[in-house]
């Protein structure tokens, strides 16, 4: 065996580089340059142009074949950043918000009745002692 591979980086004294990260962050593409870089390949017309820009800047085939299929199918929305999650429903949370002012109507108009009806119980008490009261 060589020394390159018997030696560990612990066994010539040196540790590993803390600043490496372990799993390596996926690369997001904006919007703006997926279409600069279609725009580039497609004005391409010399042989090996398209593979010298996806060497420059370090993007594979795959990556063109997806961005052009998203451009086909009128994806370009998807392209530019959008609001992550899952989608609101207008009409869903309409008839939540609807459904939650419905209840507190109710709630009010209950407390309202309660009131109105220990109202008329204090009139009638009023009026009976009233009644009952002699005249001086």
């Amino acid at each position: 065996m060589t020394e390159k591979q018997t030696r560990s980086p612990k066994a010539n004294g040196t540790a590993a580089d803390p600043a490496v990260e372990l799993k390596p962050k996926r690369r997001t593409f904006s919007a703006e340059y997926k279409l600069r870089i279609l725009e580039e390949a497609d004005q391409s017309t010399e042989v090996g142009e398209i593979g010298a820009l996806l060497r420059r800047e370090g993007l594979y085939s795959s990556h063109l074949a997806e961005w052009r299929k998203q451009r086909r199918q009128g994806q370009l929305q998807a392209l530019t950043p959008s609001k992550r999650g899952r989608k609101v429903d207008e009409a869903a949370a309409e008839i939540a918000a609807l459904r939650r002012e419905n209840e507190r109507l109710r709630t009010q108009l209950s407390q309202a009745e309660l009131l109105i009806t220990a109202q008329k119980k204090l009139a009638q008490a009023l009026q009976t002692l009233l009644a009952d009261e002699p005249e001086n």
